[in-house]
């Protein structure tokens, strides 16, 4: 059911940094990790949805928006943008998660579940392959036609002045341009994207996920993951193909997969009723 509690905007230590968040509701806690070029707005729907049973608490990540942002590529390594949430998780009060993570946020999440996994309640995951699948669909042409951005991003300062370009016309274009539905993005949601893209540092900042890629001592082989899993999919995703989603259940032990039909990457604001039913579903 959708709630009228109020939200609360806030600042926690982790990591030897401040990161922004907003919270609303009261429950056990879950913690919400956004995409790229995101913020804590894309979960605007869900906050709403959960409140009434949850703590639900929405990120900015470090980089984004409010949330500080470091200088250097080292400083955005997945290892440190895990030991983040663990401490995120920590400043809240808890000491275990309902972890959901959409594009970057479910990278993040899929790597918080092999390093802490007695930490979460469960996983849920949004159009974001598990990591041994996407670097196997890295190996195809059809796969790499459609990351070619990640190449793109480790150029220095041009990527930064193309997304800022035309009032950051990319920014706005990477959302309302994949949807498919053309209505899933206001002229205010756009602008409440492009103001957080504008604060100083922070497409930097945003960049520096996709130079770190590669960085720090992430696992070569993936186990077996034994957290239970939700891994929804806009089936019309121009970023990541629906193909990665197959062979999800070789790696994670309790799997549910569902797939949303003509939607697009993003999945939990372009159909939130939808989501937030298997949500629902799932965590019921």
């Amino acid at each position: 059911m959708v709630t009228t509690v109020s939200q609360e905007h806030g600042f926690l230590q982790t990591n030897g940094l401040h990161l922004h968040y907003v919270r609303q509701g009261q429950g056990p806690l879950m913690l919400f990790l956004h995409g790229f070029p995101e913020f804590w707005y894309s979960w605007r729907h869900q906050l709403d949805y959960f409140a009434d049973r949850y703590t639900c608490v929405a990120l900015d990540l470090r980089g984004y928006n409010d949330s500080d942002k470091p200088i250097g590529v080292e400083a955005y390594r997945l290892e440190v943008l895990v030991a983040d949430v663990r401490g995120a998780i920590a400043a809240l009060g808890y000491d275990r998660a309902v972890l959901v993570g959409h594009d970057w946020g479910g990278a993040i999440a899929w790597a918080f579940a092999y390093a802490h996994p007695e930490q979460l309640e469960s996983l849920i995951i949004m159009n974001m392959p598990h990591p041994a699948r996407f670097a196997e669909g890295l190996r195809t042409p059809q796969q790499l036609l459609r990351s070619w951005y990640i190449a793109a991003f480790q150029l220095p300062l041009l990527p930064e002045l193309l997304l800022q370009a035309g009032d950051y016309w990319l920014i706005g274009q990477a959302l309302q341009g994949m949807a498919i539905d053309k209505t899933t993005f206001s002229a205010a949601d756009l602008r409440a994207y492009k103001t957080a893209a504008a604060k100083p540092g922070a497409l930097t900042a945003m960049v520096n996920y996709y130079r770190a890629v590669g960085l720090g001592d992430q696992p070569q082989t993936w186990g077996l993951l034994d957290v239970p899993t939700l891994l929804i999919w806009g089936e019309e995703d121009a970023a990541l193909g629906k193909e990665l989603s197959l062979g999800t259940a070789d790696y994670v032990r309790h799997l549910r997969l569902r797939y949303i039909p003509q939607c697009s990457h993003w999945v939990q604001q372009e159909q939130p009723h939808q989501v937030n039913a298997l949500m629902d579903e799932w965590l019921r």
